[in-house]
């Protein structure tokens, strides 16, 4: 596995698993498929209602628990700040461990506008050792400058809907700028329309890879992080077999060009998550 380096200091693979829908005993099973297969990056959240899952295959594994960077997410009806340092807690009870490598605020939520306490209450709980590092969650440009004039204290990730249809330039190019590790949700394109695309199919015979491995080798040279889910065996390891082939800058772009106005399913000015 490969890692970026994140501006608090930590280190974060880059490439992760995602857990959503993942629940009970066969989430437990997939999750710890995943961490037997070489995923270091567990992605989880409070309404995904796993964190007791992810929480339960981590203990049951043999792999230390420093070697295992767990994410969790907090949802927007805890957004207060009492209410998401309670939540925080409750989150590490439900997955069983002491502290959480990673935190996110779900979705801003702007117009309930506490966005700027749930942060507040994170850099608070990052000081009292329940977290390792911060971050938002499909947060744009204005949100995140918000938190970081009003606190002083920038996220260390930033994930946002990315994949071929929606590359979303204008956050990945703000978060860089800010040393922001940018993650991608819905990585493969839900539903798969984008292996189809001729340009996808030519590159995955060039480098003879998947369509899959394609897509997600493209985000990982934006220096964006996948968070890709997959139950069956073959699956988890033909999406972690992506380091071993590099897209030229060309290929790069024209997997950009892909982009289509409303190839981003959900607006975070407008929708909201609670």
């Amino acid at each position: 596995m490969q890692y970026f380096n994140l501006n608090d200091g930590n280190r974060i693979p880059k490439l992760g698993f995602g857990t959503y829908k993942l629940n009970g005993s066969t989430g437990v099973a997939a999750i710890q498929s995943a961490l037997l297969n070489g995923y270091r990056l567990l992605d989880s959240a409070v309404n995904y209602e796993n964190e007791g899952a992810v929480g339960k295959a981590i203990r049951d594994s043999s792999i230390p628990r420093d070697q295992i960077f767990v994410t969790s997410k907090l949802p927007g009806r805890h957004q207060t700040y009492k209410e998401a340092i309670n939540q925080i807690q409750e989150s590490l009870y439900s997955s069983g461990l002491e502290y959480f490598d990673l935190y996110l605020i779900h979705w801003p939520n702007p117009k309930e506008d506490h966005y700027l306490e749930a942060w507040q209450a994170m850099i608070d709980a990052q000081k009292f050792g329940l977290i390792r590092s911060i971050g938002v969650s499909n947060f744009e440009p204005e949100y995140t400058d918000r938190l970081i004039k009003e606190t002083g204290v920038t996220p260390a990730i930033n994930p946002i809907e990315l994949h071929p249809y929606c590359s979303n330039k204008k956050n990945r190019e703000y978060d860089d700028s800010h040393n922001i590790i940018t993650e991608a949700w819905s990585p493969l394109q839900r539903g798969g329309e984008a292996f189809k695309e001729e340009v996808i199919k030519k590159f995955a015979q060039k480098y003879d890879k998947s369509p899959a491995q394609i897509i997600l080798r493209w985000e990982t040279q934006l220096n964006v992080i996948p968070i890709p889910k997959a139950t069956s065996y073959a699956h988890q390891l033909s999406n972690l077999d992506i380091f071993n082939f590099k897209l030229t800058e060309d290929e790069v772009k024209q997997i950009i060009n892909l982009d289509k106005p409303d190839g981003r399913k959900f607006d975070p000015h407008e929708h909201e998550e609670f």
